[in-house]
């Protein structure tokens, strides 16, 4: 019995030293996160949702992600398209009061807003579903339209779509600035805080919209595994905080580019929160990819409603 009591008492403080001990980089603003995130989520529904396309998944994800308390009453939400940009309609939501009356409208605190980007499939339910979420959250979202309507059914369209925007930046800027400049002109949108997300290919681009927005600041920028820009005098133009969300297994962005891109944040003085999570690789926050990783999905996701709680 006392061997017996002597190794579980090991087993425990071992257990203990492994659940608190954190694990640093070089570089003190990117944080290693561990292979499996500390979000809790039961194995069951991982199992049942991790390959389901449907809307199921993404209410599932909004479990996880959510603190809010299960027994409170539905967020409303009111969601239609807008045309924002020369003749590009966009995907439009935020949350209703309980008792949606005239008087209680113009009572409303004016919401921070998210201009959230595609991946380079384009805007499809799973964006929507995604927008929908973050409204919930108190946020009014306009998910933009850079395809002008059109939705990937592959890779190889995708991949044709993605270089056409590329290689016609100019519009794409101006469509990104068209929608920061159309939710600052909602009455219920407080035009101080507003903040771009993109994930992927919208990852490129929600940074792409921090660097060409000196003139009309945002409050906040969210990089979901976008490509890093390392020019420092380019990033200097940038005077508010940017999250970066990384995987060290993506074969797309280096772990070297992500070092780069800190440092050069660093150097140029931006507020930064870069989080690299350990064994994930490309596209693991899309339930409908080979890559997703639900729980480093759900540790991000409250992370990002972290930091926009915090700056907007």
């Amino acid at each position: 019995m006392k061997s017996i009591s002597s190794a579980l008492t090991i087993s425990l403080i071992t257990f203990f030293m492994l659940e608190t001990t954190a694990v640093s980089f070089l570089l003190p603003s990117i944080t290693f996160e561990p292979a499996l995130a500390q979000t809790e989520a039961s194995t069951q529904e991982d199992e049942n949702n991790s390959n389901n396309l449907d809307n199921n998944t993404i209410a599932y994800s909004y479990n996880i992600y959510s603190n809010n308390n299960t027994q409170q009453a539905p967020t409303r939400l009111h969601n239609s398209s807008v045309s924002y940009y020369d003749n590009t309609t966009g995907y439009l939501v935020y949350p209703e009061l309980a008792n949606n009356t005239q008087q209680q409208q113009q009572q409303q605190e004016p919401m921070p807003a998210v201009i959230m980007i595609h991946e380079w499939w384009g805007l499809n339910e799973h964006i929507k579903n995604q927008a929908d979420i973050l409204a919930k959250e108190g946020y009014v979202v306009l998910a933009v339209d850079l395809y002008r309507g059109e939705v990937a059914a592959d890779s190889n369209r995708a991949r044709e779509l993605t270089s056409s925007v590329r290689n016609n930046s100019a519009s794409a800027i101006d469509n990104l600035q068209s929608a920061v400049n159309y939710v600052k002109s909602l009455e219920m949108v407080d035009g101080s805080r507003i903040a771009s997300l993109g994930w992927c290919f919208g990852g490129d681009w929600s940074l792409q919209l921090a660097l060409n927005s000196s003139e009309n600041p945002l409050a906040a920028t969210i990089v979901y595994y976008g490509r890093p820009v390392t020019d420092t005098a380019s990033l200097s133009s940038i005077s508010w905080p940017i999250l970066g969300i990384f995987g060290d297994q993506d074969q797309a962005i280096p772990v070297e580019s992500v070092k780069q891109f800190t440092s050069a944040l660093n150097a140029s003085g931006v507020t930064n929160e870069i989080y690299l999570y350990e064994g994930v690789g490309h596209a693991f926050a899309n339930p409908s990819g080979d890559n997703y990783a639900p729980k480093e999905t759900a540790d991000a996701w409250q992370k990002t409603i972290g930091f926009l709680r915090t700056y907007l």
